[in-house]
């Protein structure tokens, strides 16, 4: 089903008392046995999952020999993020490469300025005239994909190409995780090669993610993941202030309004925001946590109800207005 067709309202802006907005998109709820268990829209609708795959292709990479290195919790986190470019990323991703003598030259992703205001207005100030591959959000990632390639002798040009043994790896592992045979292949931002899946299947998957076992690779990423939020997005973003706010819980975003989470007990969630909107995705997964009745009374407020605002102070709201359909 097209993302159009099976797209319903899941949040709204109000201005004024005035519904300004509003976003529509799908949510499908599994159980920890990857069955759906609710939803609003079509789950089975077709999306590409974006960076909410990271994952997923970190435990390929793991499993195609990275592995053999003894790599630390936070390493792990950083390979896995969407990172803000700030230092404490950037100087893991330079670490991580110097391991093997390699620098951030060697980075094929898209150049990116910093995410975070303060890292990118500090660059500035220091004389950075262009925007390069080190900060851009994927740099983890694509640090991990040139290492594994050199691991595994296999060539580093077109390892972004989803006909390299690189990819084809990260494919299977996708289709393993989703249960869903790849429709669509496209490239995502940072130039590597992007799959596509059902939103229910990213939900199971995540739901796999959280009950595999520890000490396997997909579990190590996970848990690398819930240890270091901070990592795997940033200071200011949604994905770490839900995780700090909600042990246990693992969160990843993608870019075009993508969202998905995982509960300890193996029960997950992933949402896609229709028009692309990344401004009320923790809302709705806020939402469907509490229709999970996850306790979210640590969850800061902006999450639940965001302020609107109007010259120079609060005029409206950014609200959810989710309806979960349960399966019988």
């Amino acid at each position: 089903m097209s993302l159009a067709a099976g797209s319903v309202p899941l949040a709204e802006v109000v201005r004024n008392g005035f519904v300004e907005s509003v976003h529509h998109g799908c949510v499908a709820l599994v159980g920890a046995d990857g069955a759906v268990i609710g939803s609003a829209g079509q789950p089975q609708t077709v999306i590409f999952p974006r960076s909410a795959l990271k994952p997923l292709q970190l435990a390929a990479m793991l499993d195609a020999g990275l592995q053999e290195c003894e790599w630390t919790a936070a390493e792990l986190a950083v390979m896995a993020s969407s990172h803000s470019g700030e230092s404490m990323h950037t100087s893991l991703v330079r670490s991580i490469l110097h391991r093997f003598d390699l620098d951030d030259s060697v980075l094929a992703n898209t150049p990116g300025w910093p995410m975070d205001q303060v890292s990118r207005e500090s660059l500035i100030r220091k004389g950075a005239a262009a925007p390069a591959s080190i900060y851009a959000d994927c740099s983890g990632k694509h640090a991990a994909m040139i290492i594994t390639c050199a691991i595994n002798d296999w060539p580093l040009f077109g390892y972004t190409s989803a006909q390299h043994p690189l990819q084809q790896r990260i494919a299977a592992t996708v289709e393993v995780f989703t249960g869903d045979h790849i429709e669509h292949q496209g490239v995502d931002g940072c130039g590597a090669a992007l799959f596509s899946c059902t939103l229910a299947g990213l939900a199971r998957a995540y739901a796999r993610v959280m009950t595999a076992p520890a000490g396997s690779s997909i579990g190590q990423v996970r848990d690398a993941m819930r240890q270091h939020p901070e990592l795997v997005a940033g200071t200011t973003r949604d994905v770490t202030a839900l995780m700090d706010e909600l042990p246990g819980l693992l969160v990843k975003d993608g870019a075009e309004g993508v969202m998905a989470a995982g509960l300890p007990d193996g029960r997950a969630i992933a949402l896609k925001i229709a028009d692309g909107a990344a401004r009320p995705r923790a809302n709705v997964l806020t939402a469907a946590l509490r229709a999970l009745d996850v306790d979210i009374s640590g969850v800061n407020s902006r999450w639940i109800r965001a302020d609107v605002q109007g010259g120079g102070g609060i005029v409206g709201y950014l609200q959810e207005t989710l309806n979960i359909q349960w399966e019988a």
